[in-house]
């Protein structure tokens, strides 16, 4: 059976878009990771000066937050062996509290992939670096945090998803595209707690 003709144009740029992928670094590795995509909990209203702004630390609520969302994970028996924080002290904070809660010893590790000038490239291949891992639990920012998820899940360049502060959400890596298996916000945490404390409460017989 004769293979069909490919004009010459076409065949160039088929193979320019084959080698083009086989030097992606998530393309070059087989990458079974569990990975947590969570943008960094409540820090309060934002500053219209950068600095000051880079140093927004979390308020109370965010703070509840990271502790509500860790106590999600260890429900869900979800093992971490990195976390990664953008350099932003709301970010580093969030991953901080985390992994405390997690029981988490090892030092969170800090990418400038995960800041507020990340890039997708850049994103891609900070999760090459950290491949060798199974459970990895990266903190940022939006919109790139949600960007890069809706990018990492399809292949048609993107998803409209929305994550509120504090959300989690998990991928697996060694899927094509990669699989999304949940995302979860702490309003969401809040309704399955306060639901699950409600029909485990003692019920009373009235006489």
């Amino acid at each position: 059976m004769k293979m069909p003709y490919l004009p010459g144009i076409v065949t160039n740029v088929l193979i320019s878009k084959l080698k083009e992928l086989a030097a992606h670094p998530l393309t070059r590795l087989k990458i079974a990771m569990n990975l947590y995509l969570m943008r960094h909990a409540d820090a309060g209203v934002a500053r219209g000066n950068p600095v000051l702004d880079a140093k927004r630390a979390l308020v109370k609520e965010g703070k509840d937050q990271c502790m509500l969302m860790a106590r999600v994970l260890g429900a869900l028996k979800v093992q971490i062996d990195v976390i990664v924080s953008s350099p932003l002290k709301r970010a580093l904070q969030t991953a901080q509290f985390v992994g405390t809660e997690l029981g988490y010893e090892a030092k969170v590790e800090i990418s400038p992939a995960l800041g507020l000038n990340a890039d997708y490239a850049a994103f891609q291949k900070m999760l090459a670096k950290y491949s060798d891992h199974e459970g990895v639990l990266v903190v940022g920012h939006n919109p790139h945090i949600f960007q890069f998820l809706g990018r990492l899940i399809t292949a048609n360049g993107g998803a409209a998803i929305r994550m509120r502060k504090g959300s989690i959400a998990r991928v697996d890596l060694d899927r094509h595209p990669p699989l999304l298996r949940w995302l979860i916000d702490p309003r969401m945490a809040r309704s399955i707690y306060l639901s699950v404390a409600k029909s485990s409460r003692p019920k009373t017989s009235r006489k």
